[in-house]
């Protein structure tokens, strides 16, 4: 088991399984954190972090963390000691974990436990899942206005991603010339995997590359850098690994998602629920633009940005 920082002032507490509550009141006393893989293994990884660390000093708790935890015994494993560690919210950095949370939850009826993207929610229980369709949207018409080639392609993790169906719309509304090439891992973490698609869209003259799986946009985006093809960045703005290439970038705020939702619990307000968020919440953002990136062009797509933040609408929905 793994704090954040280390404390001088231990608190006590006694944990009797049997019908008493855990804790005496409601708002957090400290915070626990599962991920599946490292807490430096990719941009959401380290988003989620950051996220623990402003939770640890907005409300001064102390936070502890496990990595690679992926089986039931070890998350079964990591809840017990963190309710011994007097953690009363849990967030699991992964939409796994919400089967695991659903089963486990009556067992810690103060406890608050909060995941990502599942349709799964419980008294205690929270499904946290950003609306990444206008996302990909919004990436499909960068795509489309940058492509030399007229050809396009997003690699997903999974077949399932929103922003999948929003960059296909995105470039056909932009470029109805351009041609869309993809293909999916069915894996978060399978890099290499991600590379030989890259390879192989290459040779069908894709230019512009938009990699939604954050262990493997790095990578992609620095096979179009050495090649001198223009890529979207993904979960953090990616401009500055790879300035000449990376023409924009579809940000999700998770740090900040998790600061909000601590607040809420805080203040007794966090439901168990599915709970969506998207550009008009401040959850997700565009990232700064590449100078190659016409002037024109990113007053219209910030112009298209502010009108679905106010109207809830699409430029192809209009």
């Amino acid at each position: 088991m793994k704090k954040i920082t280390n404390v001088s002032l231990a608190i006590a507490f006694i944990y009797i399984l049997s019908g008493c509550a855990y804790f005496e009141t409601g708002k957090i006393q400290n915070v626990g954190f599962l991920i599946d893989t490292s807490i430096d293994d990719s941009a959401w990884s380290e988003k989620g972090y950051i996220g623990l660390l402003e939770i640890e000093e907005e409300f001064d708790v102390q936070v502890y963390y496990e990595e690679n935890v992926d089986t039931k015994a070890e998350i079964n494993g990591a809840v017990a000691e963190f309710v011994q560690d007097g953690v009363n919210l849990i967030f699991g950095h992964s939409n796994m974990y919400g089967s695991y949370f659903m089963e486990i939850a009556e067992l810690y009826p103060d406890v608050h436990f909060v995941y990502f993207n599942g349709g799964n929610y419980a008294e205690n229980v929270t499904s946290l899942n950003f609306s990444s369709h206008a996302m990909g949207f919004f990436a499909g018409m960068a795509a489309g206005e940058m492509t030399a080639t007229n050809s396009v392609g997003i690699i997903a993790a999974h077949l399932w991603q929103p922003e999948i169906e929003g960059f296909f719309e995105g470039v056909k509304y932009q470029n109805p010339q351009a041609v869309i090439e993809f293909n999916y891992i069915n894996d978060w973490h399978n890099t290499d995997i991600a590379v030989s698609m890259y390879e192989d869209m290459r040779q069908k003259e894709v230019d512009v590359f938009y990699p939604i799986g954050d262990m493997f946009s790095e990578s992609i985006i620095e096979m179009a850098e050495e090649d001198g093809l223009y890529a979207i960045g993904y979960i953090s703005d990616q401009l500055e690994l790879a300035p000449d290439t990376v023409l924009t970038s579809t940000i999700q705020h998770v740090d900040k998602l998790y600061e909000e939702s601590a607040k809420q619990f805080d203040e007794a307000n966090l439901e168990g629920a599915v709970m969506s968020f998207d550009f008009k919440d401040g959850y997700i953002s565009l990232g700064q633009f590449n100078d190659e990136v016409p002037e024109s062009f990113q007053n219209e797509l910030e112009a298209h940005v502010e009108n679905y933040m106010e109207t809830g609408l699409l430029p192809h929905e209009k």
